[in-house]
Formats: C-alpha cells, sequence, structure tokens
C-alpha cells in the first residue's frame, strides 16, 4: 500500500514543502531514498524503539521509502514523525484518509516523546501558502508556528497523540496566539538603561543620533571609560520593532533552532557580541549546508563587535559587502542562499595596544609606530561605512561619585521614535529605505540638500580632512539624522557642524 505523508525542508529562510511517499509490499528490507543525509537514514531505529514502546511496530515486510523532490537535500531528525505516521498508515496499523491535508515534523525519542525542530515559523508560512489544513510539530514550536493565522497549528507532546487523532479522530486543540498582544506585552521595561551610566553626555548625544538613523558606530577609548557599558544600553533606546520586522527576525532565528522554547514572537530587538576568535564563516554565514551567521542573526538589531582591531583581518573584511548591501548571498555549486543582514554596527577599540592615546599620565606608553601598526588593523574602506567615530574619555571622579541618574532610556527612545516616524514618513515610497542610514545616493542628492554657506563649511572639511567621497555621504546622512532629532525640515550649519566631529579616524594623528 502506497501513502503520502507531508513535510517540509528549510534553506534558507524559506521553505520547501517534502513529500514523503511510503510503500510497503512483500519482501523483507528498509530503503531510504531521495538524498537523505545520515540523521535521516539513522530514524528507522528511533521510529523501531517509539513504535515498539507505544504498542505499534515496525512492519517486516520491505519498506521504499522516497522523499520527493530527490535531488534536494533532507537534514536534519525533524523527518522522524512524518516517516513514522507514513509507515504506520501504508502497513494498515492505523486509518489516516486525511493525512495528506496536514505536514507533520517532529524528531521522537525512543519512548515517542517529541523533541523540538528548527524552522517551525518558515515551515508554518509556507504550508499556509500551499493551502495545507493544519502543522502538527513538537509542543516545544508550537507558538512560535501559530503565529502565522489562516491554518491550525496543533502542539503535540506524544506520538500517540497523532495516532490518536488520525485513527480514533480524537480531537486535538489548536494552539491560538494573539501575535499582537504577543508583540506589545513583550516591549517591557529594558534590562540595561542609559541612566545608569555617569557622565559621557557627548556620547549619548552620539548613540541617540546612531539610534535615530540607524548609523553605524564607532567607540575609541581607553580601558575603563565605558565603551561596552554604553554599547549594551543602545537596544535599550532603539525605536520598537514593527510587526513586519518581528516576523523577519523571528523566521531568521527559528531557522538555526535560537528561538526559545514557548515562545512565540521576537518583540526585542536582537543583540549580538561574539567574540574576536570568530571565524569568516560564523560571522557572515555559511558551510557545507549553509547557516544564517553572526551578521544575520542581527538582522533589524545590534552586530557590537568589541575590541575591532583583535578580530582578524579577513573576519572584517568580508563584513563589507553586506554592510553596503543589507543581505549576503552565500553560494554553493549547486544553489544559492540569500540571508537579509540589515544590521547596525557598534564597534569598540583602544587607541593603542597599551590602551592608551598621547595621555602623559597613562601606565601604559605606546610609540608612534606601534600604535599606528595597531590601528591599520582595521582598514580604511570598512571604517569609511562607519557613520560615526566618537572619542570616549574616562569618567571623572566627581561625576562617578554623583547620586543624581542620567536621562532614561525611555525619554531618549521617545525622541529616537519620534526622528524614526519622520524618516518612515520621507520613504514611505520606497521598498527597501525606512531610515536615513538606507539612504542611496539617488535618495542623499535629493533628502540631504544644503544651503550654500553649509556646502562651503563641508567643502573646507572635505579638504582640509583629506575625506572620501563615501565619507561625504555619510557626513550628509547624519547631518539629516541630527535634523530630525531637531524636527528640522531642511540641514543647516549646526548640523553639518556635529557631523563632522563624528568622523575622528579621518583627523590627522589618527590614521596616517
Amino acid at each position: 500500500m502506497l501513502v503520502k505523508v507531508y513535510g517540509s525542508a528549510v534553506f534558507g529562510v524559506e521553505a520547501s514543502t517534502i513529500i514523503v511517499e511510503v510503500n510497503v509490499a512483500k519482501g523483507i528490507g528498509y530503503h531510504l531514498v531521495g538524498l537523505p543525509d545520515n540523521a535521516i537514514r539513522e530514524s528507522s531505529f528511533r521510529i523501531a524503539a517509539a513504535l515498539q514502546n507505544n504498542s505499534y511496530k515496525l512492519p517486516g515486510k520491505k519498506i521504499t521509502v522516497n522523499m520527493a523532490p530527490a535531488d534536494l537535500r533532507k537534514e536534519g531528525s525533524a523527518y522522524d514523525l512524518t516517516l513514522a505516521l507514513g509507515i504506520l498508515a501504508a502497513s494498515s496499523q492505523i486509518k489516516a484518509p486525511k493525512i495528506e491535508e496536514y505536514v507533520i515534523m517532529g524528531e521522537l525519542s525512543l519512548d515517542g516523546s517529541l523533541q523540538p525542530i528548527r524552522g517551525a515559523l518558515p515551515i508554518a508560512i509556507k504550508a499556509k501558502e500551499e493551502g495545507f489544513k493544519g502543522f502538527i510539530l513538537p509542543k516545544q514550536n508550537a507558538k512560535e508556528a501559530a503565529i502565522v493565522s489562516g491554518i491550525d497549528v496543533y502542539g503535540i507532546e506524544n506520538i500517540t497523540e497523532v495516532i490518536e487523532f488520525f485513527d480514533k479522530q480524537k480531537e486535538l486543540i489548536p494552539t491560538i496566539v494573539d501575535t499582537k498582544k504577543e508583540f506589545y506585552q513583550s516591549l517591557e521595561n529594558p534590562e540595561f538603561d542609559f541612566a545608569d551610566v555617569k557622565g559621557q553626555e557627548s556620547i549619548k548625544r552620539c548613540m541617540e543620533i546612531a539610534a535615530a538613523g540607524g548609523h553605524n558606530i564607532i567607540l575609541i577609548g581607553p580601558p575603563g571609560s565605558g565603551k561596552t557599558m554604553l554599547a549594551k544600553r543602545l537596544p535599550s533606546i532603539l525605536p520598537p520593532m514593527t510587526l513586519h520586522e518581528a516576523l523577519e527576525t523571528t523566521k531568521i532565528h527559528s531557522v538555526v533552532g535560537k528561538v526559545r522554547e514557548n515562545v512565540g514572537l521576537m518583540a526585542q530587538r536582537p543583540f549580538r557580541s561574539p567574540h574576536h576568535t570568530i571565524s569568516d564563516v560564523a560571522l557572515v554565514g555559511g558551510g557545507a549546508y549553509p547557516q544564517p551567521g553572526e551578521i544575520s542573526l542581527s538582522h533589524n538589531g545590534i552586530l557590537f563587535l568589541d575590541e575591532l582591531p583583535e578580530f582578524k583581518r579577513s573576519v572584517l573584511e568580508v563584513m563589507r559587502q553586506p554592510l553596503e548591501d543589507r543581505e549576503v548571498t552565500i553560494s554553493r555549486a549547486k544553489f544559492t542562499v540569500t540571508y537579509p543582514s540589515s544590521f547596525m554596527l557598534v564597534a569598540s577599540m583602544n587607541p593603542s595596544p597599551g590602551g592608551y592615546f598621547n595621555d602623559p599620565d597613562a601606565p601604559v606608553r605606546s610609540s608612534p609606530a606601534e600604535m599606528q601598526r595597531y590601528l591599520s588593523k582595521v582598514s580604511g574602506p570598512l571604517l569609511d561605512r562607519i557613520d560615526i567615530h566618537i572619542e570616549v574619555t574616562p569618567v571623572p571622579f566627581e561625576k562617578l561619585s554623583d547620586e543624581r541618574r542620567g536621562e532614561s532610556s525611555v525619554k531618549i527612545r521617545e525622541r529616537v521614535t519620534k526622528a524614526r516616524e519622520n524618516q518612515t514618513l520621507r520613504f514611505e515610497d520606497l521598498e527597501n529605505i525606512h531610515y536615513n542610514a538606507q539612504m542611496g545616493v539617488g535618495q542623499i542628492r535629493e533628502f540631504c540638500k544644503l544651503e550654500e554657506a553649509s556646502k562651503q563649511l563641508l567643502k573646507t572639511a572635505m579638504e582640509r580632512l583629506n575625506l572620501s567621497a563615501r565619507a561625504y555621504d555619510r557626513i550628509l546622512k547624519v547631518s539629516r539624522t541630527i535634523a530630525d532629532l531637531e524636527n528640522a525640515e531642511n540641514i543647516n550649519g549646526e548640523h553639518i557642524s556635529e557631523a563632522i566631529q563624528y568622523r575622528s579616524l579621518d583627523r590627522d594623528g589618527w590614521l596616517g
């Protein structure tokens, strides 16, 4: 008897439906075809034990399983439940006339209980698109998949629940998630607050500008000046994610199994902080069977690179193209995968190997040659892609011992959100541009027009600081954001002056 059961495979951040055809005939043997990997090949042992422990059995006949389309590689243990139900139905141990109306996924334990799977959200989206009635999966992933409306999502704990659902018409209760309620509930008070930071008002201003326009930022300063502390508080002033952004972010984290159990939608912007020993592939994504890297996991959020010159140069260089294109394409001989990577880069570094810059009182002194060698580990083209360079100085004792709290993240976020709303209105007719940092050359020319005095000021700065054309665009983008924070329609000289200050590394005495 031949039975068809439906599963799904995830490639990139999209799912493809897999048809699992199970045929049971006379003879002996278990034949699994259709490019399965080792985890799927081993599934027969898990299935046999799970069925036996639940009063069923693997039939002593010739079982042929075909996973179509046969030219797509299938990997992972998430097909255990799909195969088990196909074998039970094909061997007439259960009656399942409606099995073809459902997508079924889950990894089996030997007692028949189910382990969580990866990619539940993209699978649910694809199942809905293709008109399936329901999606049966482990209970731990049910909330994640139930974000998708228009398809019944059944979270189950044991294979017996599914068998009884098909064979004895025993009812399963679908998981229902109120996406909007869940989304707004999660926007609770931030864990890290700018009110905890003593002093550093100019750096807080920089952070506010960076958050308002989605600009990349680098903090340069000696050890203990508060660079990491400030960076960790940046997510608390970013505007809340839109529902679309939250879905996009959850989808990427779902593919790598990073969505927490029993959590539906990710409402907090991701903050990723990889160690400086990270490899190229771990940062941008890849591998024999490509997976998203840190830059994609920080999509719609922040990628924080602490001690930037300590990262391998090759790792930093591969990040240049994704910073511009806001997506990363990984090519293999048989297929190509594109992952979104629209993140805000926040980097921090010491100005020298000793950690100090031209400070006569510093405990460690570095020669100009040592400093130049240290700073040259970070290439000019990468620094050009960072809009804001700011020096962080140590906080004096008077401010450290001050009992007064600084301005809270909630108040700063209100101003940032207002500035972002102005940008959303400005770019409402443009599909892929939502904030100032995403502007291309055409948009910069249209929305960053300067009066004559401002042009002269910028021209002088360009000549004296020997700035590149890309740095010119960065200054215009940052000045547009400063104007948005002030609710100003046009950019004036003050906005340009402030934006020029945030190009520290272009000034003489730093890199060259």
